[in-house]
């Protein structure tokens, strides 16, 4: 608190001191103009120029300070932000020419023209004489401090780069940058902000010697993930640290660039487009309505939990059986939005119904994101009672409820590993599709809806934390084969077409996210062992395990491509169900139910092949062979 209150007094001081030489400024320039136009003035007296002389030193400065010009931080100013300065200097002077038309007070036109031309250049030579000195100053203590800060070379000449360089000169940055490097040839051999530009990119190796740098930077925020890839490769010979700036719009937001400057990450180099959100559709869905998130302490309920807070809902349920998940997504958004009482946080498992139900009665959810699941293949396969638990009676559990209290809507985070199963985890996610198709049928009221997609990246027990830790050991990193490929998409990416499909759902829908182009696993390995500065087989070992049970070679979004239509968002496909026989479906639930409970595996899997009847469970084993598997996943690619 000492710290703010002292930075804010700072503040205060150079604006007060601004505000002082402007006012000095003024005055010199008002005498300045006096002198030169002192024989066409004689007519008027010593009283007139000490009048205008007052109004020049307190007027100017008050309309420059209405205007906001004392808030600019001057060192870091471009040519347009001098235009308001010039704005509220013209009119300062137009109103003190009005003032004195009125009072008839030193009526002479000249002088307010060159007032305004003189003051023009001592306002605006104020400034960049302190930004001539605060850069020479910087300089300076660079200089002295350049053993204690990282040798750096920036990738790309660009906007990006002028706008780090711009910040990157002051002395409390942890790099000094030695060099620019670009393909470009009409900037290769020039400067930037003073600082070399070297190339092409391809020596960078030699060029990092050359200046002896430790670090690189890339500065290309409209690189493909290729492009991204191939000076990887080049920057991984160098020895160099290698990191990555946000795009441009997000280096011009309030946090300083230093802040930004990160370690590149694996979705760097996948290339996915920024996918653009229609906020209107998501805040009018969301805003002012009580949201209920079940698995809200997991890594998709806990990015909803988070995208859903930017929208304002009247209050937000998060349901976890997990307390430690739950705390940790409570206090993230305290921290953020304050002790708010929109935020509620409940202990409960979806497998408890009466729980639920006492947390329906109490908050009445307008809204139910259902994102609790067991999701790990291999543990599934073995214990599929559990899958059937928590997976498929948690989803009617929550899907009853909302239906009982008449919610509005109710969205299912559904898998791609529901379409045509081989393992006991899609297979119950299947069955969960098939749960909303009959709320869907017998609800008056409450519309349901699920959202399909593939891996993300980094939740929790996903391969590349996996791949991580275990580069992180020396290895080695285990492939399960090295044919395998999956789809990937950010965290966030996904959670925010969740939330604009939830808000054009009708009720019976499955939502299709495209996922973009599949990714061999192994590939994903390389450039994770590439990140982190090593080389594949020289110091970190790939090995390939075989195929675990239930697990597919590749992963497929769509139950049947002819029934797939596109929706007002290029990224969201939707598949409209067909109609359920619901007799059939609750003598088949009850049925597993039954199973469940009597822990019998083999049982529970039996009645789930009839149940879901597009499940062909694999026990581990693929039944195509890699150049049949690689056919079917070209054949199956839609986007």
């Amino acid at each position: 608190m000492k710290e703010i209150t002292k930075t804010l007094g700072l503040f205060r001081l150079r604006k007060a001191i601004l505000f002082l030489l402007d006012a000095a400024a003024a005055a010199i320039c008002a005498y300045i103009v006096a002198y030169f136009l002192r024989t066409s003035m004689k007519n008027f007296s010593h009283n007139e120029f000490n009048w205008v002389l007052l109004e020049v030193i307190v007027i100017i400065p008050l309309i420059m300070l209405i205007f906001g010009i004392y808030r600019s931080i001057w060192r870091y100013a471009r040519i347009v932000d001098y235009l308001p300065m010039m704005i509220s200097i013209t009119i300062g002077l137009l109103v003190i020419n009005i003032i004195n038309t009125f009072v008839n007070l030193f009526r002479y036109q000249p002088f307010y023209f060159m007032m305004f031309f003189f003051y023009i250049v001592y306002a605006v030579g104020i400034r960049m004489a302190y930004r001539i000195i605060f850069d020479a100053i910087n300089l300076h203590l660079s200089m002295d401090k350049a053993y204690e800060v990282t040798p750096t070379v920036i990738i790309g000449a660009g906007q990006a780069c002028n706008i780090i360089l711009q910040e990157l000169i002051s002395p409390k940055s942890e790099y000094r940058i030695v060099g620019v490097v670009d393909d470009d040839i009409n900037k290769i051999s020039r400067k930037i902000r003073g600082i070399n530009v070297y190339g092409p990119i391809a020596n960078i190796k030699e060029i990092c010697e050359k200046l002896n740098a430790k670090t690189i930077i890339i500065a290309m925020p409209s690189a493909t993930k290729d492009r991204i890839q191939e000076i990887m490769q080049l920057a991984s010979h160098s020895g160099c640290k290698v990191k990555i700036i946000p795009n441009v719009q997000k280096l011009l937001d309030d946090r300083p660039v230093t802040q930004q400057i990160r370690n590149i990450r694996i979705e760097d180099l996948l290339g996915r487009e920024v996918t653009k959100i229609e906020c209107e559709c998501c805040k009018s869905f969301i805003s002012d309505k009580v949201c209920l998130v079940t698995g809200g302490g997991g890594s998709i309920g806990s990015e909803l939990c988070r995208q859903i807070m930017i929208f304002n809902p009247k209050k937000l349920i998060i349901v976890d059986i997990y307390e430690n998940n739950a705390y940790d997504i409570q206090q993230e958004l305290i921290r953020k939005y304050g002790n708010i009482e929109t935020l509620v946080v409940r202990i409960a498992s979806v497998r408890d119904v009466k729980k639920l139900d006492s947390i329906f009665i109490q908050y009445k959810p307008d809204v139910v994101f259902h994102a609790a699941a067991h999701k790990h293949v291999p543990l599934m396969e073995t214990d599929p009672e559990e899958a059937v638990k928590n997976n498929i009676i948690g989803t009617y559990n929550t899907a009853y409820l909302a239906n009982k209290y008449r919610c509005e809507k109710f969205v299912l985070i559904s898998s791609d590993k529901a379409v045509n199963p081989t393992n006991v985890m899609g297979a119950t996610k299947r069955f969960c599709e098939i749960i909303l198709q009959y709320f869907t049928q017998v609800s008056e009221y409450t519309k349901y809806a699920a959202v399909r997609f593939g891996n993300v990246l980094g939740s929790n027990g996903s391969v590349i934390p996996l791949f991580t830790k275990q580069i992180e050991n020396n290895g080695p990193v285990t492939i399960t084969h090295p044919d395998i490929i999956r789809y990937f998409m950010t965290i966030p990416e996904a959670v925010s077409l969740v939330l604009e499909a939830a808000a054009i759902a009708d009720g019976g829908e499955i939502y299709v996210l495209d996922m973009g182009e599949p990714v061999k696993i192994v590939d994903l390995a390389y450039n994770l062992i590439h990140l982190n500065g090593l080389e594949p087989y020289k110091d970190i070992d790939i090995k390939f395990i075989g195929l675990r049970p239930g697990e597919k070679l590749y992963e497929e979004l769509l139950i049947s491509n002819k029934k797939l239509e596109k929706t007002c968002n290029g990224k969201i496909f939707v598949e409209c169900q067909e109609i359920i026989n619901t007799d059939r479906f609750l003598l088949q639930f009850n049925e597993l139910i039954g199973m469940a409970e009597s822990n019998n595996s083999d049982n529970v899997v039996a009645v789930l092949e009839k149940a879901v009847d597009t499940f062909n469970h694999n026990n581990g084993k693929s039944k195509l062979t890699n150049s049949e598997a690689s056919e079917k996943v070209i054949a199956e690619v839609l986007y």
